[in-house]
């Protein structure tokens, strides 16, 4: 199943504003036009169900996940519960660097659920997807450079 981890480093923000604009889902297509409607159907302070549509290709992908937020850890860990993936879950954290920048870390593993054609669709996915996550985080931070998730970490 394909994995991708990224880390991003924001500057002129604190970890808390970051992580508040992160969980605001239903802004994410603002930033992007890949991302065509994210609605939320349920609402609380630690669990959101979030559906999204998002192009891919030249058609659209649909689903809906369950967003529990750790607001005490900065941590939002997501799982597909019904849609157009086999399989989609993942986290986004967000951290303080030593010398007070921000670091945003998203990792999410997939599978499309089309067995014959995942050697050709799982790297368009998975390039999608970063490119994806790197506009969503321009448009909520300004200007955000990405940096080796393991060196970060």
């Amino acid at each position: 199943m394909p994995t991708i981890e990224l880390a991003f480093h924001c500057e002129a923000i604190t970890p808390a504003a970051a992580f508040d604009r992160i969980q605001d889902f239903e802004s994410y297509p603002r930033y992007t036009e890949a991302v065509v409607s994210v609605d939320i159907e349920d609402n609380d302070p630690h669990a959101v169900i979030s559906v999204w549509t998002v192009r891919f290709r030249k058609g659209l992908l649909r689903w809906t996940e369950r967003d529990d937020i750790r607001r005490d850890v900065a941590t939002i860990d997501f799982c597909q519960v019904s849609g157009d993936f086999k399989t989609f879950q993942g986290s986004w954290r967000v951290r303080e660097e030593e010398q007070g920048a921000t670091i945003v870390y998203f990792t999410a593993e997939f599978d499309l659920g089309m067995p014959s054609l995942a050697e050709l669709l799982d790297p368009i996915a998975a390039a999608a997807l970063a490119e994806n996550i790197e506009l969503i985080l321009g448009g909520l931070f300004g200007a955000v450079r990405q940096v080796d998730p393991t060196i970060a970490a």
